[in-house]
């Protein structure tokens, strides 16, 4: 009899823009001339810059030569890469990251899934409330949750920290013992962040309490504001106790590519059962070589030319382009008399749905009166309930249409 690892039992429904997607196909079906506007799924709409065109004509014409030609690369990410993430985001940085404590992959959410793997069953996890559902999904199918409280909307070995409007969307510390910390910062969905004096609070939380942060940086570059952290290694002592994750899926037009990466300090340390520490360097190491054959090269020195000066700047438009569909939005959810937070370091708009409405059921309310599709804040956790996500990656001509239609549609 073949057994399955019956975690995946606890998962929750489908996963969340699964169900978006399957609400949206109906709606068309039955709806076939509605022109309906995503701001709901964060993919980019802008294309890639030219300088990353140029470089990817080039690695393909690489790959047409005998004596340029890549075959297997190194599984950590080519020297070209790694060497540019270190210049370009650390150094230039002042934090002391090395080229040996990079893993480049095929993106964030690949490596924010498979980090815990490299931590032990019996860990404690706690992770900001709402969040990006990968952090907490991953580790149900890991078995480390246990049983999911139905009318809470929780699992019961996990620690929620909830982030309402009541604390401005930041995250307060555990009270109880705590072992892997996730934090989204810009945070996913409400697009609110932290300041390097909170920032560094959660450091000092974590060595006192011997805990790790696993930290998502995937939207630093849509940061603004000065006092917000781009890395988490801009705080002293974040290198014995954080693991990084960053991405070119938004900051670079790359979801369609699959490029980013995961810092994992060779300070950072774990602890045997019999109490002895562990550098997690090399066992993410271990893990990423045995499970992991390499980003393509060609999609490497796209990756590389975003990192250099003209590749700065060009990207730093589109960036700029999105965040002004920010802009749009916040004033048009104004104007509707909607309550919102977020949208001036992130491109994601986190608003309060109206008259006490449910998350679901404003969503079908904005698909079915404005043609718009955003997304249930109750899909990123119970504090989400009564919330909803939209995103500035659309095209700014989609982006104002919408904002008419929400204005004309939905005017609270």
């Amino acid at each position: 009899m073949t057994l399955i690892n019956e975690n995946y039992l606890k998962l929750q429904g489908s996963y969340l823009f699964a169900e978006i997607a399957r609400r949206v196909k109906i709606f068309k079906e039955e709806n076939p001339t509605a022109e309906v506007i995503s701001l709901g799924i964060g993919d980019v709409t802008q294309p890639l810059a030219p300088v990353v065109i140029d470089a990817l004509h080039k690695a393909v014409e690489d790959m047409a030569s005998a004596e340029t030609f890549r075959g297997y690369g190194p599984e950590q990410g080519y020297d070209f890469l790694r060497e540019a993430i270190v210049n370009t985001i650390y150094k230039a940085r002042n934090t002391d990251i090395a080229a040996d404590e990079i893993f480049v992959s095929d993106g964030a959410k690949s490596d924010c899934g498979n980090i815990q793997e490299i931590f032990g069953s019996d860990n404690v996890i706690a992770i900001t409330d709402p969040v990006y559902p990968v952090y907490l999904d991953t580790n149900v199918m890991a078995g480390r949750t246990g049983e999911y409280i139905a009318d809470k909307g929780i699992f019961e070995n996990v620690v929620y920290m909830p982030c309402t409007a009541q604390n401005n969307f930041l995250p307060q510390k555990p009270t109880q013992h705590v072992d892997m910390i996730y934090i989204c910062c810009p945070n996913n969905p409400t697009g609110t962040t932290m300041t390097k004096d909170q920032l560094a609070q959660w450091v000092k939380y974590a060595k006192e309490n011997n805990a790790v942060l696993l930290y998502d940086a995937a939207y630093s570059y849509f940061i603004t504001e000065d006092d917000v952290p781009r890395t988490i290694y801009e705080i002293e002592g974040a290198r014995d106790v954080a693991i990084e994750f960053r991405s070119f899926s938004k900051t670079a037009g790359f979801t369609g590519m699959r490029c980013g990466y995961t810092v994992v300090p060779k300070t950072v340390m774990g602890y045997t059962k019999s109490g002895e520490k562990q550098a997690l360097n090399p066992l993410w190491n271990r893990r990423h070589t045995t499970k992991f054959n390499g980003t393509a090269y060609i999609v490497q020195r796209a990756a590389e030319a975003v990192l250099s000066a003209e590749g700065q700047k060009q990207i730093q438009a589109t960036i700029d382009y999105y965040m002004n569909n920010a802009k749009i939005i916040r004033q048009g959810l104004s104007d509707a008399g909607i309550e919102y937070f977020g949208g001036v370091n992130a491109p994601y708009i986190w608003l309060k749905a109206p008259n006490g409405m449910k998350s679901w059921e404003f969503f079908d309310l904005l698909l079915t009166k404005a043609h718009i599709v955003g997304t249930p804040g109750a899909g990123f956790g119970p504090s989400g309930e009564g919330y909803f996500r939209l995103t500035a990656f659309g095209d700014t001509a989609n982006t104002l249409k919408a904002v008419e239609r929400i204005k004309t549609n939905l005017n609270f």
